[in-house]
């Protein structure tokens, strides 16, 4: 028999497979904050306006180009539990802001990284997570209070999430492109903006309209190729003489028979003919099939007609006319919406001659596109993909009227906000509230070092200027400490990303074990 470690004689219990690894007390420290500043490592070169790309390679021979923090997290083949939870973390922040990724990842990293030097220490892990949730309320009490409402500002936090992307040469253009399409669209909705690519140009010709367009083919050659303002329906219905679903044989033994066979349908055709014309539509737009005598005699009439699109693009097209989609010829009058105007154009390009719709909606579009120039290619992906982050950034902005400095300027004060509130308390919290400023100052700290200034150099010096009353100080674009100006982003962005960190650090400061099945 097996002898116990305590003597007693009785041997231990196993209720795992012998495989099975399991990891307890500092062992689980060095695995959680090792994986945690790996996974930041990962990221922290891409972050700021200064900050460099990253080159994903993957395994089916596509390879990307970006410094988009939830791009590169997506693309990675994680396995770490540790490093799992802060796959979660970037995610949850995309999903909720669009942006802030990298910033948030960083935050949870450095985190981490204080936290395990005490525990290290021998700090009880649930004194560390009561110490970081004080540190955090104070936090959010310092963004509650330097906030400010968007006023004429909207341009400048599209701006701010351009910055250090692919699209540095065309900044301005682009950031007042997406400034404007949040102006046009109602409820500040970023899913009525649609983009797509021009196939040519650069990024600075880039431009919005009012409307959508359509890459597909005319059905007819004869159909107008140039409309102005114009009465809209969309069709779910066809305009063709349905198929019967049951299967039927008629049998006809004259001539006679036959051709009233064909004027009966040739009667049905011109019905349906009838009733389009008679409801002044000009413009009509089917998700289904329209026969080819519908097609032609509209075209004689001079009303433009598109059959079987995608059924979401044919919605696309009601929502930006304020029509109402029909399935139904009958109900077509009282479903109408109205068009400023209807372009055709032939392309020419490596793939052949392309044919583009373009639809203007006149002054009150209910979905803008923004025409993205530029080549096909990762340029391309990485410019619309920027220019997302930047639309939900500032769609955000106008709907929750609430803005706040960036340039690692809030984290400085929120870092010295919490250095404050630590002094007042007596009790072991304060090393873990000291050990979440330090976390703050890990922002701004980046944004200089990637600027290529050193890092304690900038960071002593951004904390004497916020102590001697200069608030609104960060680091700058050149990576040096200065005012702060024209760098803005959605207050609930930076909310969003300071809460999630310290939520994900926090659950994994509670883990006393590491259980791994494969042994390692």
């Amino acid at each position: 028999m097996a002898q116990a470690p305590d003597g007693s004689g009785t041997a231990p219990v196993r209720i795992t497979n012998s495989s099975t690894s399991v990891t307890s007390g500092i062992g689980v420290t060095q695995k959680l904050v090792g994986a945690a500043i790996a996974f930041g490592n990962v990221l922290r070169g891409t972050f700021g306006p200064n900050g460099l790309d990253k080159m994903l390679y993957k395994t089916n021979g596509e390879a990307a180009v970006t410094n988009d923090g939830a791009k590169i997290v997506a693309e990675l083949l994680v396995k770490h539990p540790a490093a799992k939870a802060f796959v979660s973390l970037a995610e949850s922040q995309e999903n909720a802001c669009g942006d802030g990724v990298t910033g948030c990842i960083l935050l949870a990293s450095e985190l981490m990284s204080e936290a395990g030097r005490l525990l290290e220490r021998g700090l009880h892990p649930l004194i560390l997570v009561k110490g970081f949730e004080l540190a955090l309320k104070a936090t959010l009490e310092e963004i509650d209070s330097r906030a400010e409402p968007v006023g004429d500002r909207l341009e400048q936090v599209a701006r701010t999430s351009l910055v250090g992307r692919s699209t540095e040469g065309a900044l301005d253009h682009l950031s007042k492109l997406i400034s404007e399409a949040v102006r046009m669209i109602p409820d500040s909705d970023y899913e009525r903006v649609r983009m797509a690519k021009a196939g040519e140009g650069t990024p600075a010709t880039s431009v919005l309209i009012p409307g959508l367009i359509i890459e597909k083919r005319l059905p007819l050659e004869r159909m107008p190729k140039s409309l102005g303002a114009s009465k809209v329906a969309v069709l779910s219905c066809p305009l063709e003489i349905e198929d019967s679903v049951v299967a039927a044989e008629i049998e006809i033994s004259t001539p006679e028979q036959y051709e009233k066979f064909i004027d009966a349908e040739q009667n049905k055709i011109e019905q349906i003919i009838d009733k389009v014309k008679s409801s002044g539509a000009e413009v009509i737009f089917c998700a289904e099939g329209i026969d080819s005598r519908v097609l032609h005699s509209l075209a004689d009439s001079g009303i433009f007609a598109m059959p079987s699109l995608e059924k979401p693009m044919a919605e696309d097209i009601a929502e930006a006319c304020g029509a109402q989609l029909c399935d139904h010829i009958d109900d077509i009058s009282s479903c109408m919406g109205q068009m400023a105007g209807l372009e055709h154009q032939r392309l020419e390009g490596a793939e052949g001659v392309r044919e583009r719709l373009t639809i203007d909606m006149g002054e009150n579009p209910g979905i803008v596109t923004i025409q993205v120039g530029g080549t096909d290619g990762v340029a391309a992906e990485e410019t619309i993909r920027g220019l997302f982050d930047s639309l939900r950034s500032t769609c955000m902005a106008k709907e929750d009227d609430s803005i706040i400095l960036g340039g690692g300027s809030l984290h400085m004060a929120a870092s010295l906000k919490v250095r404050e509130a630590a002094e007042r308390n007596p009790g072991r919290e304060r090393l873990a509230m000291e050990a979440f400023a330090r976390a703050l100052e890990g922002i701004p700290s980046a944004l200089a070092s990637n600027a290529g200034e050193d890092k304690i150099d900038s960071l002593l010096e951004l904390r004497s200027l916020h102590r001697s009353g200069k608030i609104n100080s960060g680091i700058t674009q050149s990576g040096k400490p200065g005012e702060i100006e024209s760098a803005w982003l959605p207050t609930y962005t930076i909310e969003h990303s300071i809460s999630a960190a310290c939520e994900s650090a926090c659950g994994l400061l509670r883990v006393d074990q590491v259980i791994s099945a494969r042994g390692d």
